[in-house]
Formats: structure tokens, sequence, C-alpha cells
């Protein structure tokens, strides 16, 4: 099922997991095009992979899809969907917490951008326990993330914390 247009999903990606991958390939059948949009510098994070890095390991991850392309932004979420002609916004919902804060962030979003609509995917039940600062934890101390993202997001990992 394809709708129209372009949608984004907006994300930090810091690294990239099977969950962010499910959403946006589950997304991505509902419109024409699908930019992984992945926010430059998120003030309330510290980030791990410098923007170029998430960029490309993203651009790996999906090189195989043609609707979803990849992209750096670094302004207001809707400013930059404004910009590439995106109707609506991609959030994934993985535990009942997240809902408060995307609720807020759609409503505000709405505000600036009545013509975005934001649409909500929940996260399949095998990828709600993954989040990319538990699995840099886990990569940091040593551990074995391979269960929760791609080889390559796992090389790029043990190579951040071998260096």
């Amino acid at each position: 099922m394809s709708g129209k247009g372009i949608a984004l999903y907006p994300a930090s990606l810091d690294p990239i997991h099977y969950g962010h991958i499910d959403v946006a390939l589950r997304a991505s059948r509902f419109f024409d095009r699908l930019i992984v949009a992945i926010y430059e510098n998120p003030k309330s994070k510290r980030l791990l992979f410098d923007i170029d890095e998430r960029v490309a390991l993203a651009s790996q991850i999906f090189q195989d899809y043609p609707s979803i392309s990849v992209a750096k932004y670094n302004a207001l979420t809707v400013q930059y969907a404004q910009s590439v002609g995106a109707i609506a916004l991609i959030r994934g919902l993985r535990v009942f917490g997240d809902f408060e804060f995307e609720f807020r962030m759609g409503m505000a979003n709405k505000k600036l951008a009545p013509e975005l609509e934001t649409i909500a995917i929940l996260s399949d039940e095998q990828y709600m326990h993954i989040s990319s600062s538990t699995i840099r934890e886990i990569a940091e101390l040593g551990g074995d993330v391979s269960a929760f993202v791609p080889p390559v997001i796992a090389e790029a990992l043990r190579n951040k914390y071998n260096a």
C-alpha cells in the first residue's frame, strides 16, 4: 500500500538499531518517500557518533530500499519537514512513557505546522526493550550487541570503544 507524498522520520540514531529500522520500514509502506532525518546536534544528548558517522551508518542500512533516503538536519523538525515537502512526521512508540513525550511534541508541532500530521507507529514487541542508550552502555562494557543492531553497527560500536 502506498500513500501520497513524503514522510519524515526524525531521530538522533546514536546508534541506529533494529527498532528504528523496523519503524522506518513499516512507515515507508504508506508513503512514496520516507526521509530518515538525523538531527545533527541534540542538546539534551551526549552523542557517541558524529553526524557524518550516523548518516553513513543509516545510509548503509537503507541502501537497498529506494523509497527511503537518509539526510541530516539542524533546524526545528517542522521547519526541515516543510523544506523537504513532507506531509507527515513518523514517531516510534516503545513504552508507555514514550506516549506522553510524543503527545506533547506532536501537539507543539501541530501548532507550529498545522499541515503536518504526526503518525505514531507502535514498536514491534520484539524491539520494545531496545534503546540506543542501553546499546551504547552494553557496547562500552564489552557486551555483545548483535541481538540489537545489524552487524555493521555492532562493528562500528566495537571500533568506537576499542579506539
